[in-house]
């Protein structure tokens, strides 16, 4: 589906459509959390948005305002990977207010605690967390065929969730909007930006304050991020120059070619990188349930969200989920955007902003790929590549383009993962809160 046909759509679906705005819209103010000793010192809150055709899609939602100047500062929305991981995962494993206190979690009885995390980006901006596509986390559709998403479909129903959202808290709409997200969300985030744009130019729906997007360790295509994959393993002495080279030479630089020699090297290069925590490199894969790794931390969020005096406490409809997974791959989802590349060299013609940054020991998502589409855009380099820094100490290093009135700023974060803020918490925010007004860093 080309993107013309899709900006088409969208148009065309704008012209016919009206929004009610139903009782589904409505939030519910969360003083206090299992978990976490106390009342919580942040406002939270947590809702339901129908969306799609007679609002089948229910999708959910935390909202945490800005812990500076919810008036002025930014309104950002979040949309975790997958597709199917839940957005509680930002809230409390990446740029939320919260995260698992480990020294004081129970991790025989699988108990979480919570602790404030001081570092969380509601310190400059005011967050929607949505659990997209349905199915993720506890979102639900009220019938079986409603449970199917893909791609373009998501990125409407996203576009759809916001602009019910903003009428339902009027109070948003004129604040700065950020469209953000990570991982496989780098496919869906330029699409949802795109139909914002449309939007606001068709005059047919809520107008958004629209001001840019941010993205984590982007998916962008299949096909450059497998080369790009090998050309970071082979950068990081993770693979032999030679097999490399090999592996390269006998698979037509594509990686897709199978011929019997491509399928030889391919193997031989699994068996050199698969026994890695690709997340991050220097990190240990878990082998077991009982090794204490990075990922033994998701588990008690399985277990805290399941809990029916959570579920009480964040006000989920009763008999909406049977089970709440972190990251569900049970979806009924078809992958129907083959590359968004094309939305951003889109993008560029608009008055916009953008933050691509990536942790530079990610090997799902490597930065060299990220890169590499980022300059695919021929757009001009105004500061080349240099450090960056957060209390005198080099936090990453970062690239400034911009062709007078679209803006993009790179930023590798040093010895962050494939989901940056959750091993850099203090660099990441130090690198938001300043790009978001624009201050360099």
């Amino acid at each position: 589906m080309s993107i013309h046909f899709v900006q088409l759509l969208s148009l065309l679906l704008l012209v016919v459509l009206i929004w009610p705005i139903s009782d589904a819209a409505k939030h519910n103010t969360i003083k206090s959390l299992p978990g976490f000793p106390g009342n919580l010192p942040f406002h939270l809150h947590t809702g339901y948005v129908g969306v799609g055709e007679m609002e089948q899609v229910q999708l959910f939602y935390y909202f945490v305002e800005s812990e500076s100047d919810p008036v002025k500062d930014p309104l950002l929305l979040w949309l975790t990977g997958g597709p199917g991981c839940s957005a509680f995962s930002g809230l409390v494993i990446e740029i939320g207010p919260l995260n698992i206190n480990d020294s004081a979690s129970s991790w025989d009885s699988k108990i979480p605690i919570f602790q404030l995390n001081p570092f969380s980006w509601t310190k400059a901006a005011s967050i929607v967390f949505l659990d997209s596509p349905v199915g993720t986390g506890f979102s639900y559709a009220t019938t079986h065929a409603a449970y199917y998403s893909n791609d373009t479909l998501q990125s409407w129903h996203i576009y759809e969730f916001l602009s019910k959202w903003l009428v339902d808290h009027i109070e948003f709409r004129d604040n700065p909007l950020y469209i953000s997200g990570d991982s496989y969300c780098g496919k869906i985030v330029p699409i949802v930006v795109q139909h914002i744009v449309n939007g606001n130019k068709a005059d047919m729906a809520v107008t958004m304050n629209l001001k840019g997007y941010i993205l984590g360790n982007p998916y962008t295509s299949k096909e450059d991020n497998t080369v790009a994959k090998f050309k970071y393993a082979e950068r990081v002495s993770l693979l032999s120059r030679e097999l490399f080279e090999t592996t390269k030479k006998s698979c037509n630089g594509t990686y897709t070619n199978a011929n019997v020699d491509c399928r030889r090297h391919l193997q031989a290069i699994s068996d050199n990188l698969d026994p890695l925590f690709d997340a991050h490199v220097l990190k240990p894969k878990c082998l077991t349930p009982q090794t204490l790794c990075q990922e033994t931390s998701y588990e008690l969020l399985l277990s805290w969200a399941n809990n029916a005096n959570v579920q009480e406490a964040l006000q989920i409809r009763e008999g909406t989920k049977s089970q709440w997974i972190r990251c569900n791959k049970t979806l009924a989802y078809a992958y129907n955007v083959e590359s968004t590349f094309g939305y951003h060299q889109n993008l560029t013609k608009e008055v916009i902003r953008a933050l691509v940054y990536s942790g530079d020991q990610d090997l799902k998502v490597s930065y060299v790929g990220t890169l590499q589409w980022i300059k695919n855009l021929f757009i001009k380099i105004l500061d080349d590549w240099r450090p960056w820094f957060v209390k005198g100490q080099v936090a990453g290093y970062t690239m400034k383009f911009s062709n007078g009135h679209y803006d993009l700023t790179f930023a590798t974060v040093k010895g962050g993962g494939h989901t940056a803020p959750e091993y850099k918490r203090q660099e990441c925010l130090a690198m938001v809160s300043k790009w978001l007004v624009m201050d360099p860093f």
